[in-house]
């Protein structure tokens, strides 16, 4: 057919057609590309309005052209039949253009096939018979072919390069043209009704072009003026923290947005490095905050020298900082910087004229890979989370089944206030054996957790929690009141016996702990003295006076004290010989080694003879066999506790124990107590009797 007849026919409708059905075409698949890097729920609308577009743009050519004289309802069914195929065509089109950019062959080849099959459906219903009779034999299949690419290509997200500028006005005009002459072709010699009916569907087509086109500029400019912001209080200077002079959260929140806005232009790559210091509150547990402050001070030294070749980098919490990577192209790239990293913050630190060595964990999370800018910093916390336990001092990337363990510590954490006001906690009791005599002396309470749907949880998974998120202290106050009301229960049962409680370190800081323990011994009617407070050798020798004031008040309260994991930690014998204590409690681990290690037999008898020397008695933890026991009587400690007298147990269980007078090993009930065993021998050990 001539073009002079094609275009003398409605050239103005013709006109109309290529140009709103190629400004929709354009204005899907720019919508489509801006979806990237959203949020899921925002990404997902706009490629669902994008889709529209297409297959809007794919279907009004067709519907626009005046009719051929059928009837009305067939021309409807038809109408209805080519958008459906119009929008599984765009559909179709994008998931051959996502294939591709992936570079999975397979799929795009596939995809881009099933493409071209519904664009040559699409032309047989629009305009049967026409592009065959327009192009010659052969004709139709190359055209549905370069409608099929054109898709393809628009679909391909190409935003912010220079191929995209010609790539995808060219595809959109090519697509429309071929869809639009079509269309055409199909009505040019026929008996035509009015198209002035058309005209409302024309313009809400133009409302529709606009609408989407002021969405994309609204899309565009928030990022630019995000980007705009983050350069103003770039330019006032980053709020420094005082301590470190490293940027505080707020400005490297401010970089992230601008860095992420950055690379949705671009479709660049980020990362987010979350670190957290590795055994830093040892550190100030041992030398006291100052000394732990510095550390810090020096730990932001380190990292201000890496930002130089890094980027940003802040400080985000206690002991925790994060790094801001641009242009973070490979996972390579950032490993070798996170290895770099823990290695600078490996070194030795210079603490009170001795060399202190730390790790540091490290998270890292990649944009737009692992979701939007709002919850890189929480999936780089998981990240890290996860490198800790795996043994620290090392780097892990975030995967998405670390959320599930995060939600996992907010589900725990949720339960445990449950459990303080449900009462679902208890204290069971592990006995303190006197060496020579055999004789319970006292038992030392531990916390059990028994949750109603996960059983018993140990005191390694919710103290960790409690400590991180501020229930240390409600649970410390609990161990206090139950361990005072156990005790004058078996009071009352004629078992005067001591029990001993761990005071951590945050509760030894607060300023009513000592009031707080005398008024429950006051309320269950327990003289002081048949408590025991055991306190770790670290936070017995913190330099702090909140600390020695608590340790002071409590001896002149005439509360027993005992000094825990003795051996452990840096201990100062002037400190040590002015603290009220009466007791050392030396380290498990020494007694692991006692029976093979020569140094460990070392350190034990130098700390029972330095302990004895000062008038304080001894307690040796984690007995396990006899030859320990025998080796520590010889060397002289006081008191034993471990698994070879018996396991934590519950309090009732306890009572029986202490009371049954056991002269045979036949008149143990293993099956109250489970795996416990009776202290060595009758021959060697007396029975076991309240003290």
């Amino acid at each position: 057919m001539p073009l002079d007849l094609l275009f003398a026919h409605e050239p103005v409708v013709l006109a109309s057609a290529l140009t709103l059905g190629a400004l929709l075409l354009w204005l899907g698949a720019t919508l489509g590309a801006a979806a990237r890097g959203r949020g899921k729920p925002l990404s997902r609308a706009l490629l669902a309005t994008a889709t529209v577009l297409v297959a809007t743009g794919l279907w009004w050519p067709g519907h626009l052209m005046p009719g051929d004289g059928t009837l009305t309802t067939d021309r409807d069914i038809r109408s209805a039949l080519a958008w459906a195929l119009a929008l599984a065509l765009a559909g179709m089109a994008r998931a051959a253009a996502v294939a591709l950019a992936r570079r999975a062959l397979p799929a795009s080849a596939a995809a881009t096939l099933a493409t071209l099959v519904l664009a040559g459906a699409h032309a047989l219903l629009v305009a049967p018979g026409t592009y065959k009779t327009w192009a010659g034999a052969g004709g139709s299949g190359l055209l549905m072919a370069v409608l099929a690419a054109s898709l393809v290509l628009l679909a391909l997200e190409r935003a912010g390069t220079r191929l995209s500028s010609v790539l995808r006005p060219s595809a959109a005009i090519v697509a429309a043209a071929i869809v639009s002459l079509g269309s055409a072709l199909a009505t040019s010699s026929r008996v035509h009704d009015e198209p002035a009916a058309l005209w409302p569907e024309g313009l809400a087509l133009c409302g529709m072009v606009l609408l989407a086109a002021v969405l994309l500029l609204a899309l565009r400019e928030a990022p630019r003026r995000l980007a705009e912001a983050a350069q103003r209080a770039a330019s006032d200077g980053p709020a420094l923290d005082g301590l470190t002079q490293l940027p505080t959260r707020v400005y490297f929140e401010q970089q992230l947005a601008s860095a992420a806005a950055a690379c949705d232009k671009t479709h660049g790559r980020l990362a987010v490095l979350f670190v957290d210091l590795d055994g830093f509150k040892p550190v100030n547990d041992t030398f006291g905050h100052t000394n732990g402050d510095r550390l810090l001070a020096q730990v932001g030294e380190r990292l201000r020298a890496l930002a130089r070749s890094h980027g940003v980098v802040a400080r985000v919490g206690g002991d925790e900082f994060v790094v801001l990577m641009r242009g973070a192209s490979t996972q390579e790239a950032v490993a070798a910087a996170a290895m770099q990293l823990i290695e600078s913050l490996g070194r030795p630190y210079a603490i009170e004229d001795r060399d202190v060595a730390i790790s540091c964990s490290v998270g890292i999370v990649f944009y737009p890979d692992s979701g939007g800018a709002s919850k890189l910093l929480a999936r780089a916390d998981a990240a890290m989370a996860a490198a800790k336990r795996a043994g620290g001092s090392c780097h892990c990337f975030y995967s998405p089944e670390m959320d599930a363990d995060a939600h996992e510590q907010f589900d725990l954490l949720r339960d445990l206030r449950v459990a303080l006001e449900r009462k679902e906690m208890e204290l069971f009791f592990q006995p303190k054996i006197d060496a020579l005599s055999g004789k319970v002396t006292a038992a030392e309470a531990l916390l059990r957790w028994k949750h109603p749907t996960r059983g018993l949880v140990p005191p390694s998974t919710f103290i960790p929690i409690a400590e991180r998120f501020g229930l240390i202290g409600a649970l410390g106050s609990w161990v206090i009141e139950d361990a005072c009301r156990q005790a004058r229960v078996w009071r009352d049962k004629g078992l005067r016996m001591r029990v001993a409680i761990n005071l951590s370190a945050q509760q030894m800081r607060q300023e009513d702990i000592v009031q707080r323990i005398e008024s429950a011994l006051e309320r269950h009617h327990i003289h002081p003295s048949l408590l025991t407070c055991e306190i770790t050798e670290s936070v017995a020798m913190e330099d702090t006076q909140a600390t020695q004031e608590t340790f002071r008040r409590l001896g002149e309260a005439g509360i027993h004290l005992s000094i825990d994991d003795f051996g452990t930690g840096y201990s100062s014998l002037s400190y040590l010989r002015k603290l009220p204590a009466e007791e050392l409690k030396i380290d498990r681990s020494f007694v692991m080694d006692v029976e093979h290690s020569a140094d460990a037999r070392a350190v034990v008898d130098a700390v029972v003879k330095l302990a004895h020397a000062l008038g304080l008695r001894v307690v040796a933890e984690g007995v396990e066999n006899i030859r320990q026991q025998q080796i520590l009587g010889e060397m002289g400690c006081d008191e034993l506790q471990g698994y070879l007298f018996a396991k934590p147990m519950s309090a009732r269980a306890l009572l029986l124990w202490a009371i049954d007078d056991r002269a045979t090993a036949a008149s143990f009930r293993a099956s109250l107590f489970g795996e416990t065993q009776p202290v060595a021998s009758a021959a060697e050990i007396h029975p076991v009797r309240a003290a």
